[in-house]
């Protein structure tokens, strides 16, 4: 009966095999692990932390303002009051006119107003300009430079993040016809109704942020003219960044301060 023998050279190799193979154990869980970290850096911490920032930064602007905000906006969050007049396309009241002009051109980053949408329990500063790390990453919405300010004629468009740093606008596509949203500036707060939501479009389509919106790749989603327009920019999908979901609502009042 012969007896097996094990060279040294054998040995050797198994050693180095299971050293390998531990190693590579050991990396695919630090990896998962990192993975894990940064996955809950995104979605948790950012949002806690703009979430944070943002509802500092209303309490400053409402004390700037001396505390006239609403706080709350609508009660239902579904509607405008039957009895609330409705701008008509080219016209305004003279108290409209001069509180909208009266409006200070905000600096770059400057947060300058605050949007409130009751239905989505949301309540965000306003900042001009949508640079990422000034503005979208610090929890609030930004204004498209060039596009109309709260009031005016024209185009009030804005963009937010729909997930992480806060999200504010990864519910606005639950918002229906009539949904009210409002924006408050120093000066006055200017109410508007949601009317249109168009679900998909290119990151590209520069037409939902005219003057007068309309897609410029979904053309049946838009308008055809002037008015008082409010404009709600954020990511579709969900966690993607491929396309926009755009919902417009137009001007129906306004209270001064």
């Amino acid at each position: 009966m012969r007896v097996p023998v094990v060279q040294h050279t054998t040995r050797r190799q198994r050693a180095r095999r299971r050293r390998a193979l531990w190693t590579g154990g050991e990396l695919l869980v630090t990896a998962g692990l990192v993975l894990l970290l940064l996955v809950v850096h995104q979605l948790w911490w950012t949002n806690r932390e703009a979430r944070r920032g943002a509802e500092r930064k209303v309490e400053v602007l409402e004390r700037e303002w001396g505390g006239g905000g609403t706080g709350k906006g609508d009660d239902s969050g579904t509607s405008v009051p039957a009895a609330t007049p409705q701008p008509r396309t080219g016209t305004r009241t003279r108290q409209q006119t001069t509180t909208a002009a009266a409006q200070p051109r905000p600096s770059w980053s400057q947060a300058y107003a605050i949007l409130t949408i009751p239905r989505l329990g949301l309540r965000v500063p306003v900042a001009e300009g949508v640079s990422k790390q000034n503005v979208l990453n610090q929890g609030y919405v930004g204004h498209y430079r060039g596009t109309g300010q709260p009031g005016q004629a024209g185009n009030f468009a804005l963009a937010g993040h729909r997930n992480t740093h806060g999200e504010p606008f990864r519910y606005i596509n639950r918002l229906r016809a009539k949904d009210v949203v409002e924006v408050e500036t120093k000066t006055a707060t200017y109410i508007y109704a949601v009317d249109e939501t168009l679900p998909q479009t290119s990151a590209r389509d520069s037409g939902v942020v005219r003057p007068i919106p309309r897609s410029i790749v979904e053309p049946r989603y838009g308008y055809s003219e002037p008015g008082y327009y409010i404009t709600l920019t954020t990511c579709t999908p969900e966690y993607t960044s491929r396309y926009r979901l755009v919902v417009w609502g137009k001007l129906v009042s306004m209270r001064p301060r």
